[in-house]
């Protein structure tokens, strides 16, 4: 699919739920647009604006916050940075006065309901994700910028081969799995070593390594939070019911922590059987994707749709399995993202294209071999393990009901936190030398499932469990 040189900072975004392709990349898309357009030295000579939406963007952006997004990005917010309380002030304020701040500094007249089109039966060839702008400037010309939404957050602009602004020389050069493997063979590291190096093509590796733990301490804060959200309803119009929050009450036995480290503290403090351990890794998955349906900050992991697999895996090993250093978890992190961008370069992490299995397949795959690595496993062994739990996702459908990220999205990364988990122990007790089927194999098939996959059920709402449920909804 791509050649294209990916960061562990690409496949870990922070970010705002709860899509990364409906909600984050429409979002960078807009910031983009108005860079572009500032570094022309045009903005100030804006007096309108159009936002056309098309393909699976106009299907699903109203359920998955596609308009709000790209307003906020449009008024200069940043998904990593915006107070999210605010968002629903900003946005009816932009609606009421009929006027939008572009980048927060030039405003001009804008109407909610007609400047910003849902194309439902338009698609663009090259991506189902796909967003123009258009802006008039004061001498009657017209500036337009297509963009798509490829998944994970990553936005190319039309005409563009790869989502990467930046040409990079990797010490290490990877493009698959077998590629990754001689690699690591040769050089005598892991995968985690392997990628560490080739992160110091884009920074020291003491900023990789605060920049990683950056990314968990957004992971831990999500999860926590999650688990003590005082609201019992999420939004949307589902009235879909929070969970996490009540099994993190019943499994503490009532007692309240105020704090995260007391919180992680009295976990480790509870029964470790096996199945209350296996509700705390769904709690955790659920509180992260709950968290995400809400419009919370979460870190795309590949994306927002699967962004509570990873976390409830790492807290696990972190909670119960003994990864309790720093160096613990950069080395689980490192892992899993190099793993999801052999899914990016050889098939894809957006669901749009390829179903659910582009999501909670992929982010199963990373979370399982970087367990497998955590706890000992050789580089064989951490690609059976992602293999495995990819394998064991294909053609899984994107059909969220409404075109919330909320039925059957949110459960669904319980599963396959709780897959990535038996993928691991199943590599790590096997043979990896005497696999039959190769990561690099799954992926292709992965991808050839995708080809194959109907339209309607790529995150389109148009069929699976979204015609099947006659609930009230928002329109989508």
């Amino acid at each position: 699919m791509t050649k294209e040189s990916i960061s562990v900072f690409d496949i870990f975004k922070i970010g705002v739920g709860p899509s990364s392709s409906h909600t984050l990349g429409p979002w960078r898309a807009a910031e983009r647009f108005l860079k572009e357009i500032s570094d022309d030295g045009k903005l100030a000579l804006i007096s309108s604006i159009k936002i056309y939406l098309y393909g699976s963007l106009a299907k699903t952006g109203k359920g998955h916050g596609t308009d709000i997004a790209v307003l906020l990005g449009l008024s200069g917010k940043d998904p990593v940075t915006f107070d999210t309380s605010m968002l629903t002030a900003t946005i009816e304020g932009i609606k009421n006065k009929g006027k939008i701040n572009l980048a927060g500094i030039h405003e001009i007249d804008f109407d909610f309901y007609n400047d910003l089109l849902f194309l439902k039966n338009e698609s663009l060839s090259a991506h189902p994700n796909a967003l123009k702008f258009s802006v008039s400037l004061n001498d009657g010309s017209v500036e337009e910028e297509i963009y798509y939404s490829v998944g994970g957050g990553f936005v190319v602009k039309d005409g563009e081969t790869s989502s990467s602004q930046q040409s990079v020389s990797l010490k290490y050069d990877v493009h698959d799995a077998d590629e990754l493997l001689q690699n690591c063979m040769r050089a005598g590291l892991s995968i985690s070593q392997l990628v560490l190096e080739n992160e110091k093509a884009w920074r020291s590796e003491t900023e990789t390594r605060a920049g990683i733990l950056t990314i968990w301490n957004v992971m831990q804060e999500c999860m926590f939070k999650g688990c003590h959200s005082s609201e019992s309803i999420l939004p949307g119009g589902l009235n879909v019911s929070r969970r996490a929050a009540k099994m993190n009450k019943l499994l503490l036995k009532g007692r309240v922590q105020t704090n995260l480290e007391e919180w992680k503290k009295a976990i480790r403090a509870t029964d470790t059987s096996f199945t209350n351990t296996m509700n705390w890794i769904s709690c955790f998955a659920l509180a992260v994707n709950e968290e995400n349906a809400s419009f919370s900050r979460v870190v795309t992991a590949p994306t927002n749709g699967a962004a509570g697999v990873v976390p409830a895996v790492l807290m696990y090993y972190h909670l119960f399995a003994g990864g309790v250093s720093d160096e613990n978890i950069i080395q689980f992190i490192l892992t899993a993202a190099e793993l999801g961008s052999l899914f990016k370069k050889g098939s894809t992490i957006s669901a749009a294209m390829g179903g659910c299995q582009a999501e909670i397949g992929v982010s199963s795959a990373m979370a399982a071999g970087a367990l497998t690595e955590c706890l000992g496993g050789n580089v064989s062994q951490v690609m059976q393990a992602a293999e495995i739990a990819m394998e064991h996702h294909l053609g899984m459908t994107c059909d969220p009901i409404g075109g919330l990220v909320q039925i059957p999205c949110i459960e669904r990364n319980t599963m396959g936190a709780i897959k990535a988990i038996t993928a691991s122990q199943l590599a790590l007790q096997g043979d990896a030398d005497q696999m039959k089927v190769s990561l690099d194999t799954v992926i292709k098939t992965m991808w050839d499932t995708a080809k194959d996959m109907s339209a309607k059920y790529k995150e389109t709402a148009d069929g699976g469990l979204a015609i099947n449920i006659p609930l009230n909804v928002p329109e989508c």
